[in-house]
């Protein structure tokens, strides 16, 4: 499959990566497995989304917009660390945390706009294994973060 076309086919423009909001690397490969950073929602005005997820913040719809956010910054990461998207052979596992008020419980459906957003790209290679929690706080107040373990051809 040629990504690159796939991209285009979708009307999908990768984004600029932030830099990390700490000590550590946006991606790491270990053999064939890249290990990608937690990111967040960016939006393309280059502010974050942020707030809590649930009853009195964000709706359904608003925070599935920021996992796309946030699925297209793992992209973006992923080009800058393999230089071609076309090297991905196979999500491995997603891990997706929602900032959410109490009582909001509809996490895995929050972080299906990743997850949608990766089959779209990628076909049944961008359909992994996967987490979706809630959490009390996340950094900078983000709406949500996700980090991954994707598979290459090295």
């Amino acid at each position: 499959m040629d990504v690159d076309q796939r991209l285009r086919e979708l009307g999908i423009e990768l984004p600029d990566t932030l830099g990390p909001g700490g000590n550590y690397v946006p991606a790491m490969v270990a053999g064939d497995l890249v290990f990608l950073s937690g990111m967040g929602p960016v939006r393309p005005d280059g502010s974050l989304v942020t707030g809590k997820v649930g009853e009195g913040g964000l709706d359904l719809a608003a925070a599935r917009e920021a996992v796309r956010f946030t699925g297209l910054q793992l992209l973006a990461a992923m080009q800058t660390e393999l230089g071609d998207l076309g090297r991905l052979r196979q999500v491995v596992k997603l891990f997706g945390m929602v900032n959410c008020r109490p009582g909001f419980n509809r996490t895995p459906a929050v972080i299906d706009g990743c997850s949608d957003l990766l089959v779209d790209v990628f076909g049944d290679a961008g359909r992994g294994a996967r987490s979706a929690v809630g959490m009390a706080e996340l950094p900078f107040d983000i709406a949500v973060e996700i980090e991954a373990v994707v598979r290459v051809v090295t």
